[in-house]
């Protein structure tokens, strides 16, 4: 579904990402781990069209989507939650979701979008006039995940859903994830909880300075020793 090739991106001087190469198939969840300043969330940006590749190239379902801008790239079915969850602050979290709807004009898909992330977030149900600044750390994550939904991606990027939020809350999360993952929605993980991420992946690359150090099976991966040491607290 998406190849990123020999993928480069500089921000200025700083090389950010060196020649990365990944790839995610139809219906899997994968996972980028690594630590703070690895190049995770440049992957995801470039993905997006937020930032521009340097050099490399990335194919969407077969297509070059390298120079594409972001708007665009959402039409084609690619959707980010990014980190810290952008919410709109001053507007209601129905309004959220409707922003989150920009590029449909059919009112029943915007409809049927704003059910089923109800069904998969009853707490924004419940909180649906309210202010997205006046929810919760928690609830903020489960709105930006909502909006996002609404354009009924067939590629989700999740960048750093679990952090600041108490384990508990985590745990729900991941859950919804595995819940997304299953009704068809493929999904790119970033996540700073390897081990959270890893438990959900089908597969993990293993970032460092902008490279690609480890790649495999999710399960393999957790079970490394050098990963358990550098990721996993072991």
């Amino acid at each position: 579904m998406l190849v990123v090739e020999q993928l480069s991106v500089n921000y200025k001087a700083i090389k950010a990402l060196k020649g990365v190469n990944c790839e995610v198939k139809q219906g899997e969840i994968v996972a980028l781990i690594g630590a703070n300043g690895a190049g995770k969330t440049t992957i995801l940006n470039t993905i997006s069209g937020i930032v521009p590749a340097a050099a490399g190239k990335i194919s969407y379902n077969g297509k070059d989507i390298t120079q594409v801008p972001p708007h665009e790239i959402v039409k084609m079915g690619i959707c980010q939650v990014p980190e810290g969850r952008r919410v709109f602050s001053k507007m209601s979290v129905l309004e959220n979701l409707e922003m989150g709807a920009y590029s449909k004009s059919d009112k029943k898909m915007m409809q049927d979008g704003i059910e089923r992330a109800f069904s998969l977030f009853p707490r924004l149900a419940e909180r649906k006039k309210q202010l997205a600044k006046t929810l919760s750390g928690g609830e903020q994550q489960m709105l930006a995940m909502g909006r996002a939904l609404m354009t009924s991606p067939k590629l989700l990027l999740l960048d750093e859903p679990s952090m600041g939020l108490a384990p508990m809350l985590v745990e729900k999360i991941f859950e919804i994830i595995g819940e997304i993952n299953k009704t068809g929605t493929t999904i790119m993980l970033v996540e700073q909880n390897a081990h959270m991420a890893l438990s959900i992946a089908n597969r993990a690359y293993v970032l460092e300075t902008g490279e690609v150090v480890l790649k495999g099976d999710a399960k393999e991966l957790a079970a490394n020793p050098e990963v358990r040491k550098a990721y996993l607290g072991e």
